[in-house]
């Protein structure tokens, strides 16, 4: 064969598509994921616009309406209140825009969950690479503790502990402390079970026997490899968090009123159902949708991410 037919046939092979290009083709041609990034791009743009948003009627979460409700505190008029200025209705006994609370609830269940991920994913990253790598005793101990936490009550615990939060601390910044130092465990696990193959790579080895201190093998040859994990589960573990804050509201001990707040509006929503069922689903279907939203994009990323292109 000549040299020239050798060329056209090697230029006539498609070369392999890698990289953030290739993994953003991937999602891009994933409607599920698509569509689910889309969503969650637009309860970011209502939560970060929720002034403007409420403004459009002149509405706020903290305006009493009593003179849309009844005797009773139920709302006056059709689906609880529905009106061209109280597009959700009001809230019974109070008669607060739905609305307005729907959306700065997304502001605190978005703000709360994503601040939550974010320290279960330092600790849960450092732990992991660290346990991993380092190995020996560090690890057996470390591991035997984490095992301890996935076998520990913690969401009766988390109550036990808002319940005895000093009143000077901001109650969210607490509830982000709280899920976040006990929500990092699985992420650890998961960061360690790739660490311990990554070690035994020759890239790590060679890099080892040179003499590289241990910091810096972990900053520039593991963590890097293992940064696409990291980003999956992230996307994966906010709709858990938001779940924790929306059952604590649920339950009376996450945040206080009148912060808005889609589970503490659930719970008190449960009394309603009878006589305005709209109170209850409007949030539930705000909460539903996000968490939805975040686990399928969630699946969605880790396929992109796969080098073995893999489908669910």
């Amino acid at each position: 064969m000549s040299t020239t037919a050798t060329t056209i046939d090697l230029e006539a092979v498609p070369a392999r598509k890698t990289g953030a290009r290739a993994a953003l083709r991937k999602l891009l041609r994933d409607r599920a994921a698509a569509a689910s990034a889309v969503t969650i791009l637009l309860f970011v743009l209502a939560a970060a616009c929720a002034p403007w948003l409420t403004g459009i009627t002149g509405q706020d979460p903290y305006a009493y309406h009593v003179d849309l409700l009844d005797g009773s505190g139920v709302p006056l008029g059709f689906g609880g209140g529905v009106s061209a200025t109280h597009w959700f209705g009001v809230e019974p006994l109070t008669g607060r825009d739905l609305f307005s609370i729907v959306v700065y609830g997304a502001r605190t269940s978005l703000l709360i969950g994503v601040a939550a991920t974010a320290v279960s994913v330092v600790i849960g990253v450092v732990v992991g690479i660290t346990t991993g790598f380092v190995g020996g005793w560090y690890d057996r101990i470390a591991s035997r503790g984490v095992d301890v936490l996935f076998g520990f009550p913690v969401l009766v615990f988390l109550i036990a502990l808002t319940t005895i939060a000093p009143s000077w601390l901001p109650r969210p910044l607490f509830i982000v402390l709280i899920i976040g130092l006990f929500g990092w465990p699985g992420i650890s696990r998961i960061v360690r079970a790739q660490v311990l193959v990554l070690r035994e790579r020759s890239f790590v080895a060679a890099s080892t026997a040179m003499g590289a201190p241990a910091r810096h093998v972990m900053a520039a040859h593991v963590l890097p490899n293992v940064s696409a994990t990291i980003i999956v589960v992230s996307t994966i573990l906010v709709p858990g968090m938001i779940g924790v804050e929306a059952a604590l509201s649920f339950l009376g001990v996450g945040v206080v009123p009148p912060t808005p707040s889609w589970g503490r509006t659930l719970g008190d929503a449960i009394g309603w159902v009878q006589t305005d069922p709209l109170y209850l689903v409007f949030p539930g279907l705000a909460l539903f949708i996000i968490t939805l939203a975040f686990n399928v994009f969630g699946d969605g990323l880790r396929d992109a991410l796969d080098p073995r292109g893999g489908r669910r």
